[in-house]
């Protein structure tokens, strides 16, 4: 080490080289052998679930049934009594929406069938309690089919409206409450995994139904005109070049202005040059804003279903006349409402059995 011209020599002896050396090797040794130790117990962890997700997914042979049965008759009475009950709320909500034909059909499962009748041969006190089982599974896969056709047909005009319905899908949505198992509490009633395929089935078709609710494709105003259109145009206070995020209807001072879909209130009152404003929060990201009203008649927090009035057109902030500035924004980016408007017409009947399933729904929890 060279210093103020002197030179330090600092000298490492053979021995406290080979310490250093030992030292570094045994700590390199060490987190090569946690992080071997971290992976093959991810890789054991991986391995148990998914021996468990294919032991769920196993259909229940002829012997577990039995058993099933033997331990106790009661219990799984009931249990399948309780599914039953949960499988009536499911058919008032929807099997209105099943064709005759399906509701009708009985699914090809002759082996199913036959694995009831030899339930009830081994044990004739639970012939009934088979037979009746198998007909909740044979029904449980019929109210599948019609899930995924409702899922299907909500996605297929949800994709009319230019939006990807897998985008919106969020798989950590903040939710809670109490566990109630909807097919009954033992394990036997929901070892079939046409039951776990029933509740996925029933939940795409709910989550694409609500968000095919939640798409802003209502008119926000009745009779009015279309002003000024989205993108770019001449500012009309000062002439020069500028970005219209939304659309300007304009109309008679103090016409209603109506939620153009279901949701919340989020804001209610003055924003800088857009004077009094309503601002509504849709499921997944969805948001319109409603500004230049005269008048507000909601308030923050409040609830709304497509065609409450939310206001009335006015002239307030940076405005030149009586007129309705409206928008739709994707997770806070503007995006041309116009498409959804003219979209809406096809959809207003789709989305109007919807809401009659969904509001059954709401009214059995």
């Amino acid at each position: 080490m060279r210093s103020n011209g002197q030179i330090k020599f600092l000298k490492f002896s053979a021995k406290l080289q080979k310490r250093i050396f030992f030292s570094v090797s045994a700590l390199i040794i060490a987190w090569l052998l946690i992080t071997l130790f971290m992976a093959a117990n991810q890789y054991s962890v991986s391995l148990e679930r998914m021996a468990l997700t294919q032991k769920e997914a196993k259909v229940q042979s002829a012997e577990e049934r039995v058993s099933d049965y033997k331990d106790s008759i009661d219990d799984v009475a009931k249990d399948i009594s309780k599914r039953q009950d949960m499988l009536d709320a499911l058919s008032r909500q929807y099997m209105q929406d099943m064709p005759e034909a399906e509701k009708s059909a009985a699914p090809a499962n002759a082996n199913q069938n036959e694995l009831s009748k030899k339930v009830g041969a081994i044990i004739p006190e639970a012939a009934a309690l088979a037979e009746i089982e198998q007909r909740q599974i044979n029904y449980a896969i019929r109210l599948t089919k019609l899930a995924q056709l409702r899922a299907a047909r909500a996605e297929k005009e949800i994709k009319k409206f230019g939006l990807n319905p897998q985008a919106f899908m969020d798989d950590n949505k903040a939710q809670g409450g109490p566990f109630i198992a909807f097919f009954g509490q033992k394990e036997t009633a929901i070892k079939d995994p046409r039951f776990a395929k029933l509740e996925i089935a029933l939940a795409r078709m709910s989550a694409m139904e609500d968000l095919l609710s939640s798409i802003p494709s209502s008119m926000p105003a009745v009779a009015a005109e279309m002003s000024s259109g989205f993108g770019f145009r001449s500012d009309p206070f000062n002439g020069r070049g500028a970005m219209h995020s939304g659309l300007d209807f304009r109309g008679a001072h103090g016409t209603p202005i109506l939620a153009a879909a279901d949701g919340v209130v989020s804001f209610a009152g003055g924003q800088s040059g857009y004077g009094n404003t309503v601002e509504i929060t849709h499921a997944n990201g969805l948001m319109t804003r409603y500004a230049h009203l005269s008048a507000i008649n909601v308030k923050v927090g409040q609830k709304l279903l497509t065609g409450t009035q939310v206001g009335k057109m006015g002239s307030t902030g940076r405005s030149t006349g009586t007129h309705l500035h409206f928008e739709v924004r994707v997770n806070g980016q503007a995006i041309n409402p116009r498409k959804f408007l003219e979209a809406g017409n096809n959809v207003l009947k789709v989305k109007g059995s919807n809401s009659a399933g969904n509001s059954a729904s709401k009214g059995t929890k």
